[in-house]
């Protein structure tokens, strides 16, 4: 038996569900298509900020908070930009609510003068902030970051991978010239392939999208791609070289050393909560979420096997001199993070309650062993020996000594698992579309797994490209990136026939 009652094999999708639920990190809320994070999903979410924003703030960029409402006329600013989110744009057209026959309605006569877009995205208000910040060469580069949430009207919604309201990061700068708005931009994408893979230890493959599949208004995205346990790809961060596109239309210049006016370069980048949906389904099992260690809010927990006797009084004592023991080390970089769960529950149901959230050590300490100075704890990764439980039985000294290596081991196996998964389910050999099209052999998302396939690409553009696209979709494969490592030699194009350039990606996503 499993502490979930579906299996990733059974139903992969309601496994996921099952896991965002019984692992306590998100429930629904009464809006339609949000959520309400919980403190183990919000504590993850605080790990990774934590995590994210030393990085932003060591290489230099500041934290500033833009309002959530946009005026529309800044997005008519930028075509190319507004088309890309219109159908997603949540729009506040009234600022005041009246009694209408008994129910509350808009006040026809509290209509806005211009309407406010609910923010999909900050370029539209950041360049405005930008236009008038920048105003010689001395101002730049201009580096800032935000923490914030944001709206995109989806119509289907999945918690954390998709749903109306979501947090996030997004980063915003300015530059004198091409090369050094390229270098930050390939500066973001390697921070997150750094964030992702060393602390939610999971593998990524960095590359850059191709021209469908590029960032509203940008003149280059990139992206890195992780593998689920299901096969499909997760965009897990994306980094974008703006060019001029939204310094032209917001008119961010700046005065030159000869006194000339010169158009600023942008970049913008950004990840959010999504990752942790991708957390779950790169490392959890059929008993719940594995948690990182580094990502993990609590990495030991401590539950005393209490009975309502009077030697619980010593065994809590005990227990809590352990955890005070624990706190001072450290793991991973950081004060190890441990905890007493003391909550009046069967010790078994919190024991299960912690498997479930992927506590990576969880301690199952009674009488006996508080009295021969003993802990007993599991290893959530390595939960299991065949069917049942496997525990382990050290001093306590021992375990005090034990665990920061303990955590480190478990954040790599974590990661050397998912690795091998992906590097495994990655197939080439490709010559033809047909060749792809037997393969992938149906449009069923819940087909047989499939892994991602490699393929020689000749970079097509236009209306050979937006072909590309739409064969692709009646498999419902997308192109996920050309990956930056590429081989000295290619093929012929399995779409168009001609000489490749370069190997791309393709899969099933989410």
């Amino acid at each position: 038996m499993h502490a979930l009652k579906v299996t990733r094999a059974e139903d992969f999708p309601e496994w996921y569900q099952a896991v965002v639920r019984e692992a306590d990190l998100a429930e629904l809320s009464p809006t339609r298509g949000c959520m309400i994070i919980k403190p183990w999903g919000m504590g993850i979410w605080e790990r990774f900020v934590a995590e994210m924003d030393a990085r932003i703030r060591a290489a230099g960029h500041d934290n500033y908070y833009f309002p959530m409402m946009i005026p529309l006329s800044f997005f008519a600013k930028e075509a190319e930009h507004v088309d890309g989110f219109a159908k997603e744009m949540a729009v506040v057209t009234h600022h005041r609510l009246k009694q209408i026959d008994g129910t509350l309605k808009p006040d026809p006569d509290a209509e806005l003068t211009e309407p406010l877009i609910l923010r999909p995205t900050s370029e539209t208000i950041i360049g405005d902030a930008f236009s008038r910040w920048i105003k010689s060469y001395r101002d730049l580069p201009l580096k800032l970051n935000q923490w914030a949430n944001v709206v995109r009207w989806e119509m289907r919604t999945r918690m954390f991978l998709r749903t109306a309201e979501f947090l996030w990061q997004e980063g915003h700068t300015a530059h004198a010239d091409e090369a050094d708005a390229m270098e930050e931009t390939m500066w973001a994408l390697e921070m997150y392939r750094s964030v992702v893979e060393d602390v939610m230890a999971i593998p990524v493959i960095c590359g850059e999208k191709p021209e469908n599949e590029r960032f509203p208004g940008a003149d280059r995205t990139y992206s890195i791609e992780a593998m689920m346990q299901d096969g499909k790809a997760l965009q897990a961060g994306t980094s974008h070289y703006l060019g001029t596109h939204f310094a032209e239309a917001q008119n961010i210049r700046y005065q030159d050393k000869e006194g000339g006016q010169t158009l600023c370069h942008t970049t913008s980048w950004g990840t959010s909560t999504r990752l942790i949906g991708g957390m779950i389904m790169t490392h959890g099992d059929d008993d719940g979420l594995r948690t990182p260690p580094a990502m993990a809010p609590r990495q030991i927990v401590i539950v005393p096997m209490l009975r309502g006797k009077p030697e619980d009084a010593e065994l809590k004592q005990y227990c809590a001199d352990l955890v005070a023991e624990l706190n001072k080390g450290w793991a991973l970089g950081s004060p190890m993070r441990a905890y007493v769960d003391i909550k009046d529950a069967r010790p078994a149901d919190k024991r299960w309650d912690w498997v479930r959230r992927g506590a990576p050590l969880i301690c199952e300490i009674g009488p006996r062993d508080a009295a021969n100075g003993q802990v007993t704890f599991i290893k959530r990764n390595g939960l299991r020996e065949g069917e049942k439980i496997k525990s382990h039985s050290v001093a306590r000294a021992d375990f005090v000594t034990q665990a920061p290596g303990l955590l480190e081991t478990m954040q790599q196996e974590l990661f050397a698992e998912a690795k091998a998964r992906t590097e495994s389910n990655i197939r080439d050999g490709f010559n033809t579309f047909a060749d792809l099209e037997r393969y992938y052999g149906t449009d069923d998302e819940s087909a047989e797994f499939k892994g991602w396939a490699r393929v020689h690409w000749s970079r097509p553009t236009g209306a050979a490209l937006e072909e590309v696209g739409n064969r692709l979709k009646s498999l419902k494969l997308t192109i996920r990136n050309a990956p930056l490592k590429q081989p000295a030699s290619f093929g012929a194009c399995i779409f168009t026939g001609v000489p490749a350039v370069e190997e791309i990606l393709i899969a099933r996503a989410y």
